[in-house]
């Protein structure tokens, strides 16, 4: 209750300090408007790379790289300053001095980040034969926006930035419907086909050409269980929760994979609607027995009922 009531007196000198329109004010808030701004900036930032590399450093582009820089140090200080204030902690002498070389880290990260979205963008045109190329992938498959700013977040979580990681991930799962924890760790030449409804847990790991169909989780099997000497929750990737996808795996849609001891061995398939709570060995299948069907007709004259196997 006390902690309650503290955080309610530190919203409380946000909202004030952001009424008064103080913008360097102790108490102002990230911005998660000012933070989807930057998360929409930096998908566009990334189309000439692949593309037309010489625009990348042209005046214009790098006038625009130094922009998002501003955007990103200054959430990078309200994100800093605010998260001591609840703390009770005592801020950096030179906040500003410390978003910079916070900035500078992510900045030596692009040329990565770029990469792995190419091959992202690749595995998405070898695994959909709906896709007309790239440009469409790019600009319109949800799984391409939710991954290329979670691969993003992931760095600033690395670098325990607060609060902006998570917001980043939950302002693209607000977009896609994909969920993606800051914390995930994934590797390159992932693709997630449809991805309406893909959960993916803080503590999990992913490996390389792994696709995902809608639907899927990649979870928590007990959440609460691990807790420390005084009884509280372990929070963070102290407590892995999450399961473990090695190379060239494939999910479909629906299944759902629980535990921080669940790895699922490379070459493997995981067929729709499993339910998972333990590893399997490399190049395994693993699917539901199929169902019986029942159908009745009603067509003019009969009532017959036919029992078939699902094939669906």
């Amino acid at each position: 209750m006390d902690e309650l009531k503290c955080l309610a007196r530190e919203f409380r000198s946000a909202l004030e300090a952001r009424l008064s329109g103080d913008p360097a004010g102790e108490y102002r808030l990230p911005s998660k408007e000012d933070v989807a701004t930057f998360c929409r900036r930096y998908l566009d930032s990334l189309f000439p790379l692949h593309h037309a590399p010489e625009v990348s450093s042209s005046p214009q582009a790098s006038h625009f790289v130094e922009e998002l820089e501003l955007l990103l140090a200054e959430q990078i200080v309200c994100a800093i300053r605010f998260d001591c204030s609840c703390r009770r902690k005592k801020t950096p002498a030179n906040l500003a001095r410390t978003a910079e070389e916070l900035v500078s880290k992510i900045r030596e990260t692009l040329p990565k980040l770029a990469h792995l979205q190419a091959t992202d963008l690749q595995a998405a045109l070898k695994n959909d034969p709906a896709a007309s190329g790239l440009e469409e992938i790019l600009l319109s498959y949800p799984g391409i926006e939710a991954i290329t700013v979670q691969r993003l977040a992931h760095e600033l979580y690395q670098l325990k930035v607060p609060y902006l990681p998570r917001i980043m991930t939950e302002i693209a799962h607000s977009h896609t419907g994909i969920d993606i924890h800051p914390g995930a760790a994934i590797d390159e030449s992932f693709f997630i086909d449809h991805g309406t409804g893909v959960v993916i847990g803080e503590t999990a790991t992913i490996g390389k050409h792994v696709t995902l169909y809608h639907g899927v989780t990649l979870g928590a099997f007990n959440p609460t269980s691990q807790r420390d000497a005084d009884g509280d929750l372990v929070r963070g990737p102290a407590n892995k929760r999450h399961p473990d996808i090695e190379d060239s795996v494939t999910i479909y849609p629906g299944a759902t994979i629980l535990g921080g001891d669940t790895r699922i061995g490379h070459h493997s398939i995981i067929g729709g609607n499993v339910w998972l709570t333990h590893s399997i060995a490399p190049y395994s299948r693993v699917t539901v027995k199929d169902p019986e069907l029942l159908i009745r007709s009603h067509t003019r004259g009969s009532d017959e009922d036919w029992f078939l196997g699902s094939s669906i």
